[in-house]
C-alpha cells in the first residue's frame, strides 16, 4: 500500500536537469533528447547565454505568405534549455497568413503590439473553430498541439509576440506537410479529396514532388 501512495511523490521528484540546478544552458553540439539539450559545463556559461536580441527586428519575410516567424527557441537561444520557456516574434504584412498549422510541443499564448490579427484555433474533439480578431494588447492562447492560424486584418503590417510552455515548441504547419514533400500524388488525392490538377497546383506553389 505505502509503496503505491508514494509513487506519485517519486514521480514529482524527478524533474528534468534545470529543476535540479539553477540552470542548464543548452550544449548546441549535442543532439537534442526528449527531456532537453545536455547542460553545458558550468565553466563555458556566460551571461550572454542567458540574452537573446534577436526579437527587436522582424525576421525574414516569406513572400508566399507575406509573413515573417522570428523565434527565440533553444536552438538560437540556449539558456532556456529545461526552464520551460519560449518566445517568438511575428510579423505579417498586409494581406499577409500564417496558415494553419500546430506546436506538437507547447500551448502559445499570443499578444498583439501593432495592427490588427484575426487569429483562431480548430477544436479536436467537435473541430469547432474559436477565432477573434485581435487589437494591440489584446492577448489569445491556443491549446498545445491545436490547429491554429493568424491572418493580417489591416492595412499595415502587425505584430505579435508569441511565449510558449516548452523551450521547443515543434511547428508543422499544414499545407507544408502535405504538399511541399515528396508526398506521393496519388496518395493525397484519397486522403485531401482533391483532384489532380489541385494537387499538382499547390505542388508546384509550394515546392513539392511526386
Amino acid at each position: 500500500m505505502y509503496p503505491l501512495l508514494l509513487l506519485p511523490l517519486l514521480l514529482l521528484s524527478s524533474p528534468i536537469e534545470a529543476s535540479v540546478n539553477d540552470f542548464c544552458v543548452a550544449d548546441l553540439s549535442s543532439s537534442d533528447t526528449p527531456s532537453g539539450y545536455p547542460c553545458l559545463n558550468p565553466s563555458n556559461v556566460t551571461a550572454s547565454d542567458f540574452v537573446f536580441t534577436g526579437l527587436a527586428k522582424p525576421g525574414t519575410i516569406n513572400p508566399l505568405i507575406k509573413a515573417a516567424v522570428n523565434p527565440a527557441f533553444v536552438t538560437q537561444f540556449p539558456g532556456i534549455n529545461g526552464l520551460g520557456i519560449s518566445v517568438l516574434r511575428l510579423d505579417i504584412q498586409a494581406g499577409g497568413v500564417i496558415p494553419l498549422h500546430t506546436h506538437p510541443g507547447a500551448t502559445e499564448l499570443l499578444v498583439v503590439t501593432q495592427g490588427r490579427i484575426t487569429a483562431g484555433f480548430i477544436s479536436s474533439s467537435a473541430n469547432t473553430v474559436y477565432y477573434k480578431t485581435l487589437g494591440k494588447g489584446d492577448v489569445m492562447v491556443f491549446p498545445q498541439g491545436l490547429l491554429h492560424f493568424e491572418i493580417n486584418a489591416g492595412g499595415v503590417t502587425a505584430v505579435g509576440f508569441a511565449s510558449f510552455n516548452s523551450p521547443n515548441p515543434g511547428l508543422q504547419i499544414t499545407d507544408f506537410a502535405l504538399f511541399a514533400n515528396s508526398f506521393p500524388s496519388a496518395l493525397l488525392e484519397k486522403t485531401t479529396f482533391l483532384d489532380d490538377a489541385q494537387v499538382q497546383k499547390l505542388k508546384g506553389v509550394l515546392g513539392g514532388t511526386g
